[in-house]
């Protein structure tokens, strides 16, 4: 039976080898040479010398001194906050709507196919399809203000910085609500249907079924898509360098494009960037491990600490049992 047992498992180490290859050489590997580049002067297209530096922190605080960092940090905490907060609350709102059985949707595949459709369009393309719309001086946008007598010439919207960022952010709302939609009605489809009919019959009117039942038991699908949305927000790259190259005046910069342009936009500051790839990793795992802690279930936790203590005790009484 043994030997049947190692036969059977080779064949799964041989499937598992692909992969594993791949994560080592695509993944860890440059994960661990990002990390030791951080503390060197490695810096230069195609350079394959470097030296420690005498102060290993010095390009950490280079980075954090640069105001360009700076500038992209709060670009990125602003954009992920103005796209995720609408994001959460439309993908709430469509979830109670496609879920509760009482209203009867008729389409409710199509609406749902639509509403993501969004997110399958590539970054790229989208990037493409915003710059032509707020084209200056001929665009869509323009051609129909010009037309209802909005404005009487052509607006170059993308050179006003606070219409470039609000851009992005919409572009970044649009993208993502349906994929939110999704994995909240996921969530919904795992809780007991017997709690949503045994608040119909209790009289529970719509609103409080969905305060009440609904978001109470979507907390951990929600933490889900809290901390997923804080890891993909931070690391924001594609819209904003494809769609402005971060302009106008820096407005679009995120901390993505930053470290970019430190490592491939001519400078080649290898050690820079990767030293900003750390910083942000860090920031990633604290805020994480801030959110997991806020919204941990308190019930649970305190379950735990009693659990713990009554088998605390029961040794206790186990070994005071022995010596009598």
């Amino acid at each position: 039976m043994k030997r049947k047992r190692l036969r059977y498992a080779k064949w799964g180490y041989i499937f598992c080898a692909p992969f594993v290859l791949g994560f080592l050489i695509f993944s860890l590997y440059p994960i661990i040479f990002t990390g030791v580049i951080g503390f060197t002067d490695f810096k230069g297209m195609g350079a394959v010398d470097f030296n420690f530096l005498e102060d290993p922190f010095q390009n950490f605080k280079t980075v954090l001194s640069n105001p360009s960092f700076k500038k992209a940090f709060s670009n990125t905490i602003h954009i992920w906050l103005f796209n995720f907060v609408p994001q959460i609350g439309l993908a709430l709102l469509l979830t109670a709507w496609f879920t509760d059985k009482r209203y009867h949707i008729k389409g409710e595949g199509l609406f749902k196919v639509l509403f993501y459709m969004p997110n399958i369009i590539t970054a790229a393309t989208i990037a493409i399809l915003f710059n032509a719309l707020l084209g200056y001086p001929m665009g869509p946008v323009n051609d129909i203000f010009m037309r209802l007598g909005i404005s009487k010439e052509p607006i170059n919207f993308l050179v006003d910085k606070s219409v470039a960022r609000g851009t992005v952010e919409f572009i970044q709302f649009w993208m993502w609500y349906g994929y939110t939609m999704i994995i909240l009605i996921s969530g919904v489809m795992g809780i007991n249907p017997e709690l949503f009919e045994s608040a119909e019959v209790d009289g529970a009117n719509r609103i409080q079924t969905f305060f009440y039942i609904t978001i109470p038991n979507l907390k951990t699908i929600l933490l889900f898509t809290l901390v997923t949305s804080l890891i993909g927000g931070l690391q924001m790259f594609d819209i904003p360098k494809l769609f402005l190259m971060g302009g106008p005046d820096n407005a679009t910069l995120t901390t993505s494009v930053f470290i970019y342009n430190q490592a491939f936009s001519g400078s080649y500051m290898y050690n820079r960037a990767a030293a900003a790839s750390m910083i942000m990793f860090v920031i990633i795992c604290a805020a994480s491990a801030v959110l997991f802690f806020l919204m941990r279930d308190k019930d649970e936790v305190l379950l735990n600490k009693q659990m713990r203590r009554q088998e605390r005790e029961y040794r206790k009484a186990l070994k005071e049992g022995r010596k009598s």
